[in-house]
């Protein structure tokens, strides 16, 4: 979704009708740096979108807005499904990770946060 201000505007808008979905930043010094979006179904939310701009990427804003997420929306598990490029953020985040059945030449994961 970052740094492309065309997509951060789509991702917005696919949110905006859908009272289950949620979009959240983090902002420093007025900037938005990270991004997210989650869908909330009861006691948990699934991350369907994350970026953060790149020239602030690996200093730690996504994963805090991650778990800042958690918190705010007071879900118990907070889960998201990825592939090999970005499992390793979710492992370093804290996430516990399960390998995936895939149809993709990609491996898949699904990564989950548990209170």
């Amino acid at each position: 979704m970052f740094p492309d201000p065309h997509r951060t505007a789509q991702a917005f808008a696919a949110y905006a009708d859908d009272p289950t979905r949620l979009i959240f930043s983090w902002n420093v010094d007025g900037e938005m740096v990270s991004a997210a979006g989650v869908q909330v179904s009861g006691n948990a939310a699934e991350v369907l979108q994350i970026g953060t701009a790149a020239h602030l990427r690996g200093q730690g804003y996504g994963r805090d807005l991650l778990h800042a997420n958690r918190t705010h929306i007071g879900v118990m598990t907070l889960s998201a499904d990825t592939d090999d490029q970005a499992v390793e953020f979710y492992r370093q985040s804290g996430f516990e990770i399960v390998a995936l059945p895939s149809a993709w030449a990609t491996a898949r994961f699904r990564c989950t946060l548990s209170c």
